[in-house]
């Protein structure tokens, strides 16, 4: 057995999606791989490398020198773009190995392994031992991209990206929208890293970035990502400039706290995602009775770094300290960690926020999160009207009294619309929001609910809803809400693909699979219906919605006997717990059982159940149109004249 150890360049490569593809069409899935062997092979060869070996869809291969290592994995990315659905991932590292019967091993072989499962789709990753090699040839640029911590590697290993397109091979439309990203003033906050080594401390790293956030977000000049789609890359080995593209924003700032006692210590840098630079960083050692300080204190320097002009009013929204209370604050973060986490964390986030109101009765930010909450819990329908609506009202009315802020007239506005049924006060309170804060996506998918089953403007609907995906792009929710307008506009090809988004963005949520159903069957693929329905049901506890659709489906597939299991289902539980009328009345309505649709639409008027503010677009309920005790109902809605 010969071996022998020395200084090589490992390069290993990875095809992107390529289990996927197997589990779909195992021969697309091998002929891609003989390509691949194909094109890497003598590209190996023209630069000096060795062919190690295949591992899986993965080549290994080492070279002489690292300029002909990474020359060659350049030409191998430009090669792929000959080869349809060939995407590779590449990693590089110069390091110490072994070489025995034409197999290698070491750190080097584990470290380029690691760098490949990093690297971006089409991008190629590189150590620094490998860009200090080639570093003065002026046809290779490089960026830096972060230090990490790679598994199996004990010291942390900085990380180096090789720039594989340049302007100049860009399409025309793609210069241009890559130009106008540039001149755009643009950030993300990415959620701030916990190093405490309490890990229950993670509800005050992520607050920490939230409040920054927060403070930037009503600035006119600033284009800033939405919390949850910045959140969406917490915890994740994420490439910037991938964020840059998923969010459409040029810079990101980024962090960690370290909170032990009293003391904090923060650490925030503000980087470009197009080179990588660092624009700003600092290190902060204070007390806790600092922290919205350090908070001004980074917001200042973003907007000085990123030149913006700030008003007089803008410094004093920036500057303003939410509470004096220090206990108060840290419940409002432990809160609004549930809240954005949703599902169970709702009924704890409460529990937060009452605390917090109790140490500090003037908080208006944990008023707005009960307003926040409520509003959630009435929109999902798992709290009767009177009680979710009326406590959500109670809360933004407080916050009002206390400070204007975007949360307050969005959570009013739906409350007049889906409520109280004042179209007028509904669509001025819609209008205030926008006027606070303009991207605040939540105002934009709720008034396109209410465009589309209160004004039957579908095309305005579907406006106002891909201004929230845009503004919340890795959002589950907008992406329902736009599905919801597409389907009222009888657009079903549209609207189902919203709504595969949605489930990919969210699997946990019945609302992404209830639209996805319901899409699915405008477009009469019943049984397909049937199975993402009954998954919405099984996710939502049996929530009347889904159930309703899978009644209706049912009925289309001849299915009568199973959808009237639902139905009783349904009317049994109705003795006894509170069920949103729309699914009864939807699966009534399935089976030409009219009267008993009617009862519960009478009944929903006594509960104001938010439903029937699409009493008349829901396409189940249109069995009902000609029955005149439908017509009296509707009329009693005083719905705003079709312009």
């Amino acid at each position: 057995m010969s071996s022998s150890r020395k200084l090589a360049a490992i390069v290993f490569t990875d095809i992107v999606g390529y289990t996927g593809l197997m589990g779909v069409d195992e021969q697309k899935a091998f002929d891609l791989l003989r390509k691949n062997r194909q094109m890497q092979k003598p590209l190996i060869e023209k630069f000096n490398g060795t062919w190690i070996k295949e591992i899986g869809d993965g080549i290994l291969a080492s070279f002489s020198t690292v300029i002909e290592a990474v020359r060659c994995s350049m030409e191998i990315q430009k090669a792929c773009n000959s080869i349809n659905n060939l995407k590779l991932r590449v990693g590089i590292h110069l390091g110490d190995v072994v070489f025995e019967d034409n197999d290698v091993f070491g750190d080097g072989v584990n470290i380029a392994a690691r760098l490949q499962a990093l690297a971006p789709v089409g991008g190629i990753l590189i150590s620094e031992s490998v860009n200090a090699n080639i570093a003065n040839k002026k046809d290779i640029k490089t960026k830096f991209v972060r230090e990490d911590i790679l598994k199996n590697v004990k010291e942390p290993i900085r990380i180096y990206e090789v720039i594989t397109t340049l302007p100049d091979e860009f399409p025309g439309s793609m210069i241009k929208e890559q130009f106008e990203k540039l001149q755009e003033k643009s950030i993300a906050i990415l959620p701030f890293v916990n190093m405490s080594n309490d890990s229950e401390q993670e509800y005050f790293s992520d607050g920490m970035a939230a409040e920054i956030l927060n403070s930037l977000a009503p600035l006119k000049d600033l284009k800033i990502a939405g919390y949850t789609s910045s959140f969406q890359f917490k915890g994740k080995n994420i490439d910037l400039r991938e964020v840059g593209e998923k969010l459409g924003i040029n810079t990101v700032l980024e962090g960690s706290v370290r909170k032990y006692g009293n003391k904090l210590r923060v650490t925030a840098q503000l980087i470009n995602v197009q080179n990588g630079f660092c624009l700003w960083s600092e290190k902060y050692d204070r007390n806790m009775d600092d922290i919205f300080v350090i908070q001004d204190e980074i917001a200042f320097a973003i907007t000085e770094k990123l030149k913006i002009t700030l008003l007089e009013e803008e410094k004093d929204i920036i500057q303003k300290n939410p509470t004096n209370n220090k206990e108060a604050y840290d419940l409002y973060l432990k809160g609004q960690f549930y809240w954005n986490r949703r599902g169970p964390g709702l009924q704890t986030a409460l529990d937060y926020f009452e605390k917090a109101i109790t140490l500090d009765p003037q908080f208006v930010l944990a008023y707005a999160g009960l307003a926040n909450v409520y509003s959630e819990l009435g929109f999902l329908a798992l709290l009767p009207p009177h009680e979710a609506m009326l406590k959500a009202r109670n809360a933004a009315d407080k916050v009002v009294e206390l400070e204007p802020l975007v949360e307050a007239y969005t959570c009013l506005a739906y409350v007049s619309a889906f409520y109280e049924w004042d179209w007028v006060k509904a669509k001025k309170q819609f209008h205030k929001a926008f006027a606070i804060n303009p991207g605040y996506a939540q105002t934009h998918y709720q008034y396109s609910m209410y465009l589309s089953f209160v004004e039957l403007d579908n095309e305005r609907a579907i406006k106002e809803a891909k201004k929230a995906v845009e503004l919340e792009s890795l959002l589950s929710i907008p992406h329902s809400m736009l599905s919801a307008t597409l389907l009222e506009a009888g657009q079903f090809e549209e609207a189902l693909k919203e709504s595969e988004i949605a489930v990919d963005l969210d699997s946990s949520s019945f609302l992404s699979f209830w639209f996805l159903g319901r899409s699915l069957i405008g477009l009469q693929r019943y049984n397909e219906a049937i199975d993402a329905l009954q998954i919405a049901a099984r996710l939502s506890n049996r929530h009347s919605w889904p159930l309703g659709a899978i009644c209706w489906a049912y009925v289309l597939t001849g299915k009568s006997i199973e959808a009237q299991r639902i139905l009783d289902e349904l009317v049994n539980r109705s003795q006894t717990e509170f069920i949103p009328i729309g699914g009864i009345v939807s699966a009534a309505c399935s089976l030409n059982q009219h009267d008993l649709a009617i009862h519960y639409l009478q009944k929903g008027l006594e509960q104001r159940d938010a439903t029937l503010v699409a009493i008349r677009v829901w396409p189940s309920f249109s069995p009902l149109k000609t029955n005149l005790q439908f017509e009296n109902i509707v009329s009693k809605m005083n719905f705003p004249e079709k312009k």
